[in-house]
């Protein structure tokens, strides 16, 4: 076979189509690289990981709460004071095996009460410390007549406390997701659980590329 020999015309030919064929696939990979976004209502359920997720802890909150408020204690409690309880929502705590932003949860909780107009919420000990901190900078700073004054605040009757749990069994490209919310409502007071509710949720997620 003769070999034929390279020109600087062919070479350069040569070397434009590698650029352009460099070029086409560096634009194709940034392509493929864009992530797509769409916008949805934010109460529309989607589970993409089966973890828990926004749509677990409203749900959870909003049937819990409703659980709790349907029980004897809060008729007995406006029976004996002619008025509404005061609640504090305290810790929940994440002992699952996975990241969950217990606080997210515990605000969905605190929606769900107030929503209710059946007691009465107050701040968390988190969100207290700066309330009063406002306070004394009024009393410092503001005119007599709009500082808010110390010592009024209104004490919690009962504070709601609770934990996650999970249990996870998998196989394969097949895992069960066992999710079991426990929470209790204790009398500050007396120390007396008033309510002890609990929610479970289990979820299926099969991976892709498996065959069952």
């Amino acid at each position: 076979m003769q070999c034929v020999p390279l020109n600087g015309s062919i070479l350069k030919s040569i070397g434009s189509s590698w650029l352009v064929l460099a070029v086409l696939l560096v634009l194709l990979g940034g392509c493929a690289s864009t992530p797509t976004v769409s916008r949805h209502d934010s109460s529309e359920e989607i589970d993409v990981s089966g973890f828990w997720n926004d749509t677990d802890s409203r749900l959870v909150s909003e049937e819990m709460v409703a659980d709790s408020l349907g029980r004897l204690w809060i008729d007995e409690w406006r029976g004996a004071t002619g008025g509404r309880p005061t609640v504090i929502v305290g810790a929940v705590h994440n002992r699952s095996s996975e990241h969950i932003n217990t606080r997210t949860f515990t605000k969905d909780l605190e929606r769900s009460f107030v929503n209710s107009g059946r007691v009465r919420l107050v701040a968390s000990s988190d969100e207290r410390g700066g309330m009063r901190e406002e306070r004394l900078d009024q009393l410092r700073h503001s005119t007599l007549d709009t500082a808010k004054s110390m010592g009024k605040e209104v004490g919690a009757d009962f504070m709601l406390i609770g934990g996650i749990n999970t249990i996870i069994d998998a196989a394969g490209g097949k895992s069960v997701r066992f999710y079991q919310v426990e929470l209790e409502l204790i009398n500050l007071e007396s120390n007396e659980k008033v309510w002890i509710g609990q929610k479970k949720i289990k979820k299926v997620v099969k991976r892709p590329g498996y065959r069952f």
